[in-house]
C-alpha cells in the first residue's frame, strides 16, 4: 500500500490568507482542494512538500450579468448537477459530469480540474517504478522518455473542463498575496509539460467565470478507454451560435492532444458564415484533428487516437448544434 509522507497542515481562513502562506513557504508548500490528484501523485512521491495549505471554502454557483461565477471549490458533482448550468451551458456541465468517477466528482474541485497536473505514462508511477527506468525530465531525470531527443517535456493536459471553459472566453480569477486579478483560461496554460500553468504558483484560483450569451450552443465529448474513472484519451469542446441553419460563430478546443488544452481557431472560423451540413462539419473537424500531436504517453496508441480526434471533433458539433429537450 502506498502511503502519504508526513505534511504539515494549514487551514487558512481567507484566499488571501492561503495565498501569504504559500508565499512564504515557496516551494515546500502546495495547495489542496479535494486532493484527488494531489494524494495519489504524494503517495507515488511525483510531489515532495512539507506542508499542504487548504484552500478555504469558494462554493456557490451564480448568474450575474449574462455569465456564470462558479466559486473554485465547487464540486464536479455539483457543477454537473446545477440546473442553470445545465440549462445555459451544457457543455461545460457535461465535462464536469466526465470527470474520473462519481465518488472522485463528489471530491474534486472545478478549480483543481483547471489546473489539474500534466500526465505520462512514464510519469504517473510509483517512485519504484520510475527509478527502474531511470526516472523522466518532468521528475528526478534528464531527458523525456516520449521524446529523447526533445529538450522538453512533453507530459499531457488532461484537464476536461478546460477547453470547455475556454470555448466559452472563460476566465479565471486569482488571488495573490498582493490583492485580486483576472486573467482568461485560455492565458492560464503554457505549452509545457513541467511549467504547464502561466498562474504563479502561490495565486489562488478562487472562481470561474463563464459567459452565457442567450443562443450559445455548446457540447463536449470526451474519449476514454471506459466509461468511468479514466482520463481523456482525447476531448472536444464546442461552443456555436447560429442564425437559422447559418454558423455566425464557433470556437473549438482539445484536450488530451497536447501540453496545453488545444485550441483550433481554423476549424471554427471554416465555419462561420456555412450551413452544418455533413461536408462542413466533416471539413471543420479534419482541421480541428491537423494540428491535435498525441503522443505514446497515454493509454492506447497515438496513431488511433489522432485519428479519433476528427471523430469526436464531428460528435461534439453534432451535439452542440442539436441540443437536448430533457
Amino acid at each position: 500500500m502506498l502511503r502519504l509522507p508526513r505534511l504539515r497542515y494549514l487551514r487558512p481562513a481567507t484566499a488571501g490568507e492561503a495565498a501569504a502562506s504559500l508565499s512564504k513557504l515557496g516551494s515546500r508548500a502546495m495547495f489542496v482542494a479535494g486532493g484527488t490528484d494531489l494524494f495519489p501523485n504524494l503517495k507515488r512521491r511525483q510531489f515532495e512538500p512539507d506542508t499542504l495549505v487548504q484552500v478555504p471554502p469558494l462554493k456557490g454557483v451564480r448568474r450575474v450579468d449574462g455569465h456564470f461565477e462558479i466559486g473554485a471549490t465547487v464540486t464536479l458533482a455539483e457543477a454537473a448537477a446545477d440546473p442553470g448550468l445545465r440549462a445555459a451551458l451544457p457543455g461545460f456541465a457535461e465535462a464536469a459530469g466526465l470527470v474520473s468517477s462519481p465518488p472522485l466528482r463528489n471530491a474534486g474541485t472545478v478549480g483543481g480540474n483547471l489546473c489539474v497536473d500534466t500526465r505520462c505514462n512514464y510519469y504517473n508511477m510509483t517512485y519504484e517504478w520510475r527509478k527502474s527506468i531511470g526516472f523522466c525530465l518532468k521528475k528526478d531525470g534528464d531527458i523525456c522518455l516520449v521524446a529523447p531527443s526533445s529538450p522538453r517535456c512533453w507530459a499531457v493536459s488532461s484537464s476536461d473542463t478546460a477547453p470547455a471553459a475556454m470555448v466559452l472566453g472563460a476566465s479565471v480569477v486569482l488571488v495573490g498575496p498582493d490583492g485580486e486579478r483576472e486573467l482568461p483560461v485560455a492565458e492560464l496554460y503554457r505549452d509545457d509539460g513541467i511549467e504547464y500553468l502561466a498562474k504563479q504558483p502561490h495565486e489562488v484560483v478562487t472562481a470561474i467565470r463563464l459567459p452565457a450569451p442567450e443562443g450559445l450552443l455548446t457540447a463536449y465529448v470526451k474519449l476514454r478507454r471506459r466509461g468511468s474513472i479514466d482520463f481523456p484519451l482525447a476531448g472536444a469542446a464546442v461552443a456555436l451560435t447560429l442564425d437559422g441553419p447559418i454558423v455566425t460563430g464557433c470556437r473549438i478546443a482539445l484536450a488530451a492532444v497536447a501540453s496545453h488544452p488545444l485550441e483550433v481557431p481554423e476549424a471554427g472560423a471554416f465555419l462561420a458564415g456555412k450551413r452544418l451540413t455533413d461536408e462542413t462539419i466533416s471539413a471543420a473537424a479534419e482541421l480541428a484533428a491537423k494540428p491535435a500531436r498525441p503522443l505514446d504517453n497515454a493509454d492506447l496508441t497515438h496513431f488511433w487516437r489522432k485519428k479519433m480526434v476528427r471523430v469526436i471533433v464531428e460528435r461534439a458539433i453534432r451535439q452542440a448544434a442539436t441540443p437536448s429537450t430533457t
